[in-house]
């Protein structure tokens, strides 16, 4: 074994994260020891777990435990476990670098909040919890050696950018981090923890529940005055998921939510259920009052944690939770599984199938109560969340009326209020058989679009959907309680009176040859031009045929790398707009006219435009109507 040291950089983010941790300002440093105690009690699972896979791992799994070690003269403070430890790659990996999506994100954020509550909700959401020791210590010094290796590694550094590693002969098994402290400091929040009574605070107020012993030696002074050391645990090692609701406050829950999600504010809600008979668990559940930085990437954390009676089996249990919740954080006991089945048995299995099934049911039983009991709290949630669950509308067939019902949306009903599908259908019109909505990028966009006029001159409501899943799962439900839900820029629509039937008529016989000339001189672009009944301001615009796939639904298809073919679609003109009746007017004098046929086509761009669409030439668009802008001068 080597003895060499090496001096190594911290990656460029994680020496970024460093600086901005240790010189910002936080109400709480003790999330430092909690953050430990975590990481040793992971150490610990992980340990018990691999001796149960690999019955020849070499390791002392008889006392497995959390050792707390105070020197008070050198002013350093020791966690210590007898965990699974770490090998010296491992140690360079995940010290050295933070191997996490959207790291930058979290920098930038970092940077610019000037609140330190909001920093540390970054913080907590990320998990970097071995960095937060920097904010109460001038050196830390790491020795671990992993379960099952002769030799271990020491890592040392100041937080200053760079760290040094050595390969040793006498590291025990598992990890020991080493503080030493800054000077306490009330003014900066930054205690004595060298003290007991601090200690047990913070393990009484963190760390209370987890599942292992946390030990430290602690001296007593007798009556005749000798002093006199003795061991102790400092935690009740109860697993709270495992207690009745009765005997756990509130507190409890809260520190317990923070301790799986590493989130620093409190949840939305906690559901604590128990299931009995032929297959028996226990769940702690928890809806996070604000969604993480890594929600939507491929490799984002999922949130609930599998254990067999107590003991820890997996992480981010996906058998466990659909993707739709993939948000939820908490706890599942089940008390018939072996301890050491794995992800592919997991999803095969009959029972735990039957378990999320049952969990899925009460987390939207519960969604539902609170979009009925508690308004605000749920709009909450729907804003931060609603645009995972509509994703639940293309993946759980057998709960989409129960999504449906929860469902909120904004429509032109009220400017600021979000609808329900369900009020949407009690405030329907005499004689109105279909849900209207449109799909965009933006409420804006969509209330300005040419699709939305007649619409809005004759008082139906309209859905406004901006999130890109509301692009397919409209398409895939098609209906809500009976009733179809119609696309605005989609198909005919048939809002006109039959007085107003028979005006179009007779102007189709009027504009007929307009309509035919255009659709053959715009061939190339759309399929027809035909007259609408859904303009009343714009002179055009752009539809699908009904069962048309949309232009934003196949640039999503296109960005996902999935070839689809381009669909043409129908040019709509407005038979009593000055532009059109003009149009009309040149074609019956000059059907061959360069001009007309270039009017045609920025007819067609604007159109285009006008719902946010992408012209395919735009150089060519911009000369024709930079030479028409010219002739007026």
């Amino acid at each position: 074994m080597s003895d060499r040291v090496e001096t190594l950089e911290f990656q460029a983010e994680a020496r970024q994260l460093l600086q901005l941790m240790v010189h910002s300002i936080y109400s709480n440093k003790d999330i430092f020891l909690r953050e430990l105690i975590s990481n040793a009690s992971d150490a610990l699972d992980k340990l018990r777990l691999e001796s149960m896979i690999d019955k020849e791992l070499a390791a002392d799994v008889s006392d497995l435990h959390i050792e707390l070690e105070v020197d008070k003269d050198a002013r350093t403070l020791t966690v210590r476990d007898n965990g699974i430890g770490m090998s010296r790659d491992e140690v360079v990996r995940l010290i050295g670098t933070i191997a996490k999506s959207g790291t930058a994100e979290l920098l930038g954020k970092l940077r610019e909040s000037s609140d330190a509550g909001a920093s540390q909700e970054l913080i907590g959401q990320f998990g970097v919890g071995f960095y937060a020791t920097f904010m109460v210590a001038d050196e830390v010094t790491l020795l671990t050696r992993r379960a099952g290796e002769s030799g271990g590694t020491r890592w040392e550094s100041t937080g200053e950018g760079t760290y040094t590693i050595e390969a040793v002969d006498d590291a025990p098994q598992g990890t020991s981090v080493t503080l030493h402290l800054k000077p306490a400091d009330a003014e900066d929040n930054l205690h004595d923890y060298t003290t007991e009574w601090t200690i047990r605070q913070i393990v009484k107020r963190y760390s209370d529940f987890i599942a292992w012993p946390i030990r430290m030696t602690v001296e007593r002074s007798g009556e005749d005055g000798a002093t006199t050391s003795e061991v102790q645990t400092l935690n009740s090692m109860k697993a709270l998921w495992a207690r009745s609701r009765d005997e756990v406050d509130e507190a409890e829950y809260k520190e317990f939510y923070k301790h799986v999600s590493h989130d620093w504010a409190d949840p939305l809600e906690t559901i604590h259920m128990r299931g009995e008979g032929t297959f028996e668990y226990e769940a702690l559940l928890f809806l996070p009052s604000h969604a993480p930085l890594d929600m939507f990437a491929p490799q984002g954390r999922r949130g609930v944690q599998l254990y067999v009676k107590r003991v820890f089996i997996m992480d981010d249990c996906d058998a466990l939770m659909p993707n739709y919740l993939r948000f939820v954080k908490g706890v599942v006991d089940a008390h018939d599984l072996s301890l050491n089945i794995s992800r592919e048995i997991l999803q095969q299995d009959r029972q735990i199938r039957a378990v999320r099934r049952r969990l899925v049911k009460k987390v939207l039983a519960t969604l539902k109560v609170m979009k009925t009991a508690q308004a605000e709290r749920y709009r909450t949630f729907w804003t931060e969340f609603g645009a995972v669950v509509k994703e639940g509308l293309l993946e759980d067939a057998d709960n989409t009326e129960a999504i449906l019902d929860l469902v909120q949306v904004a429509s032109t009903h009220d400017p600021a209020e979000p609808t329900t599908l369900r009020d949407y259908v009690e405030r329907m019109k005499d004689g109105q058989g279909d849900i209207y909505y449109a799909t965009g990028e933006s409420r804006s966009m969509i209330e300005n679009s040419p699709h939305m006029e007649a619409f809005r001159a004759k008082g139906y409501e309209v859905l406004i959907l901006t999130d890109p899943v509301d692009e397919v799962w409209v398409e895939r439900v098609g209906q809500f309680d009976g009733k179809p839900l119609r696309s605005i820029a989609k198909g005919e629509v048939d809002l006109e009176t039959d007085e107003e039937k028979e005006k179009a008529e007779a102007e189709r016989k009027d504009f007929a040859e307009l309509l035919s000339w255009m659709s053959g001189k715009l061939a190339d672009s759309v399929k027809e031009v035909r007259l609408s009944s859904r303009l009343t301001t714009s002179p055009a615009c752009v539809v699908g045929d009904a069962h048309d796939m949309t232009p934003t639904l196949e640039k999503m298809y296109r960005a996902m790398g999935q070839e689809v073919p381009r669909v043409k679609r129908i040019l709509e003109l407005n038979p009593s707009h000055p532009l059109v009746t003009g149009l009309r007017k040149a074609h019956e004098q000059g059907a061959e006219s360069e001009s007309l046929a270039e009017t045609a086509e920025l007819l067609y761009g604007m159109a285009l435009l006008a719902e946010g669409g992408e012209l395919a030439d735009p150089s060519r668009f911009t000369r024709i109507l930079a030479d028409r802008l010219a002739r007026t001068l």
